[in-house]
Order: structure tokens, then C-alpha cells, then sequence
């Protein structure tokens, strides 16, 4: 999680409802509808205790508080140990927690207690950004570009190719590349080339990745990415719906996920 900041966080709730409408808008169901869908599950209130961990680089200002004002809005009962670490994990499971929320720097996961199902940010994230691609409804082709093919990437690319999507892909890092290539028959993408996408799933941890050249007038860009692949110019020229949110969307899926 070392790429939240304290301010990234900032105003989550209304940051969450402002997706939530973008969601509805591009795809006809609202964050809880799609997670239902692609899982298969629906919440009941389950018990989640949210510890806060001290490891790396410590805990993330705002991220416990965050937490729990997402797992409210998805309707599960939730709580923030007092504690951190193992001593935090000790006291969510003696309050009863069903599932436990938890992050380092590296690894951010829901597991639940009672199926013992485990759920992690990235995939859950990269699945639920690209399954939301998916279901644009101004789609003009089964064709969706994927910018960043790694930890988050690869499996959003991954769930699109098991959709029938046909996938063009781009990584920088060649093996990256390599393994999309081999293991999901996608097709390599260079930027360059003058094709225009009305579905676009950007995965990369940088800003401005998205070249004007991909993009199609009023296209989907979905994008957990932190900073903004997509320039506001280019957003505003081409009429883009941009889906982009901090936290919460991939929080939901990770709970749907171990439902």
C-alpha cells in the first residue's frame, strides 16, 4: 500500500459515492451489483475487524478510518482493533470478527475466518477494474486495451480473455509481456499505433500513459491506478468516462471475493 498517501484518502465516502454513480452510469449497476454478479455472494453483515500494521513504512495516515467507512458502505459490521500487528489480529478475532482486513507495504488481504477464504488487493482490484470495463454499455467491439500487465494487470487482462474479450496489451517490462503473451494469448499493443479503443483498462502506477491516439470519442477508461493515467485534457476533449477510485472498489471485491 506504500502508494496511498494520508491526502489520497482524503473524503473517502464522497469519493466512493462519486464512483459508485460513474459505475451506474457506464454499466447499469451500481459497485454492490457488479461484485454480486461477478461473485456470486452478498453480504449479511458479516463481522470485519480491520488492523491497523505497523510494518515498512508504517501505518498509512487515514487508512484504518478509510477501511471502515468502506466496509459500512457495503454493509458489513466492522470495527478497528486498538491494537496493531498480531496483538490487532489477536484482539479482532477474540471480538469475533468473521473477516480480517490487514495491510504492509506489500500486501493488502481479507481473509475470512469462518470459510477460510483469502482474498488479495491486487488481483481483486485489477479483476473488478476490468469486469467494470466489460460492461460498458456504449462498447463498440469486443476490443479493450490494457495498459500494465502486472500484479494488477495481468489478472484484469486475464478475466477479460476468460470473458472472450479480444485483449491488446502493453508493458514496458518485457517479461511482463512475455508471460501475457504466452500464458493469455493476448495481443501486443504499441502505443504508436493509430487504433482507438471505447475500453480502456489502465494498471500502471504512473500519470499521462494514456497516449490521445488510443481513444476513442466518449471511451471507458478504468483505472485503479495512482496517479491518473489519463490527462484531464484529454479527458475533457475526447469525452472520456473515467472510472477511478483510491480504495473502495477494490476493497468491495476483495470482500465479495471471500463471501
Amino acid at each position: 500500500m506504500a502508494l496511498l498517501t494520508p491526502e489520497d484518502l482524503e473524503n473517502i465516502k464522497k469519493q466512493l459515492e462519486r464512483a459508485d454513480t460513474a459505475v451506474s452510469k457506464v454499466t447499469r449497476l451500481n459497485v454492490k451489483e457488479v461484485c454480486k454478479d461477478l461473485y456470486g455472494t452478498s453480504p449479511h453483515y458479516e463481522s470485519v475487524g480491520i488492523v491497523p500494521v505497523t510494518s515498512g513504512n508504517g501505518i498509512i495516515g487515514n487508512f484504518s478510518d478509510s477501511l471502515k467507512v468502506i466496509t459500512d458502505y457495503f454493509k458489513f459490521d466492522s470495527f478497528v482493533t486498538e491494537m496493531p500487528d498480531v496483538s490487532g489480529y489477536y484482539e479482532a478475532v477474540e471480538s469475533g470478527a468473521e473477516i480480517i482486513l490487514m495491510a504492509d507495504d506489500n500486501t493488502f488481504l481479507a481473509h475470512n475466518l469462518t470459510n477460510g477464504k483469502i482474498g488479495n488487493n491486487q488481483p481483486c482490484t485489477g479483476i473488478i477494474y476490468a469486469d467494470i470495463v466489460s460492461r460498458y454499455r456504449n462498447a463498440d467491439s469486443k476490443d479493450v486495451l490494457v495498459l500494465g500487465l502486472g500484479k494488477v494487470g495481468f489478472p484484469g487482462a486475464e478475466h477479460l480473455v476468460n470473458k472472450g474479450f479480444n485483449v491488446y496489451g502493453c508493458d514496458p517490462e518485457k517479461s511482463l509481456m512475455k508471460k501475457a503473451i504466452f500464458k493469455l494469448g493476448i495481443t501486443p499493443f504499441d502505443l504508436k499505433t493509430p487504433k482507438k479503443f471505447s475500453m480502456i483498462f489502465e494498471a500502471t502506477p504512473c500519470a499521462d500513459t494514456i497516449p490521445e491516439n488510443v481513444l476513442a470519442e466518449k471511451c471507458l477508461v478504468s483505472t485503479p491506478g495512482i496517479p491518473c493515467g489519463l490527462s484531464r485534457e484529454l479527458q475533457e476533449k475526447y469525452n472520456v468516462d473515467l472510472l477511478m477510485e483510491p480504495l473502495g472498489i477494490g476493497t468491495a471485491s476483495m470482500l465479495y471475493s471471500v463471501l
